[in-house]
């Protein structure tokens, strides 16, 4: 069991101006690791919300600080502006007599596949594997999203594990569109996982419209239940629907895991 009492946990998170539930999980997974009392203090910080990634640093009292990104795959905000904002030098950062411990993001560890696996059975617990088609869907774009890279190594290594008919990733602005998931899947069963940290506009209602499971302009107020209206019957199949795979609480688990392999890779600093 990992004890550190002695050091700080930092999780940066994404937030935004607009969706309130987009810091959501990042909170609910500091409480998480709060509660098993693994770190002498734990902290939060977030791109678009407050506390600020300039800030946060300033929040916690301990000379040794771990900084774990509660993001999907490694990127312009893992390489670029985490590191810009809180000053850091590289996986290794000494600050006066502080020694900053730059992590991997959560979604880049292979225990995530677990946490996917996990979801999935959860969600369509009904559906035999393999009669069953499991699309993991991710942002995509032309503009080179690494989400998308993060997305098809998990098809991969769930694909090679056999135990569903198919496993294959879906976007949303490029091919494989998800819009044309009864054309891409074979199947009778589809059932789709969304690999975003939180529940948000694409979650609540852009999936789910391109789905055909939602009309465009639903209230939204009703997006919420999306997620437990399983199965649903659309395009002659039966369709289940995921919530985003970073409300998983086992994602807890996975920070955790993310700072063991940091110090297994940085003996020295452990």
């Amino acid at each position: 069991m990992l004890a550190k009492p002695a050091s700080a946990l930092v999780l940066v998170g994404h937030g935004s101006t607009l969706n309130p539930d987009s810091s959501a999980p990042t909170h609910d997974h500091a409480d998480a690791l709060r509660a098993r009392h693994l770190f002498g203090e734990i902290a939060v910080c977030f791109w678009k919300e407050e506390p600020s990634m300039r800030e946060v640093l300033r929040m916690v009292e301990s000379d040794d600080v771990y900084v774990v990104p509660d993001f999907i795959s490694e990127g312009y905000f893992t390489r670029t502006v985490i590191p810009r904002e809180l000053g850091l030098e590289g996986d290794l950062t000494r600050a006066g007599n502080r020694m900053i411990k730059y992590c991997a993001p959560v979604g880049s560890h292979p225990h995530m596949t677990d946490v996917l696996l996990k979801r999935a059975r959860e969600t369509a617990p009904d559906a035999p594997p393999a009669e069953t088609s499991l699309v993991i869907v991710g942002h995509g774009t032309s503009l080179n999203d690494n989400s998308a890279v993060a997305a098809k190594e998990q098809v991969e290594r769930i694909g090679a594990l056999g135990l569903y008919g198919e496993v294959l990733a879906a976007y949303m602005e490029e091919p494989p569109l998800i819009a044309e998931w009864d054309q891409i899947t074979r199947c009778p069963n589809v059932l789709v996982l969304p690999f975003f940290i939180a529940d948000g506009l694409h979650s609540y209602q852009d999936i789910p419209v391109l789905l055909g499971i939602e009309e465009e302009g639903a209230p939204a107020a009703s997006q919420r239940e999306v997620f437990r209206r399983n199965p649903y019957t659309a395009r002659g199949r039966r369709l289940y629907y995921a919530s985003a795979i970073g409300t998983e609480p086992s994602i807890a688990d996975v920070i955790v895991d993310q700072i063991v392999a940091f110090d297994a890779a940085h003996p020295a600093a452990a």
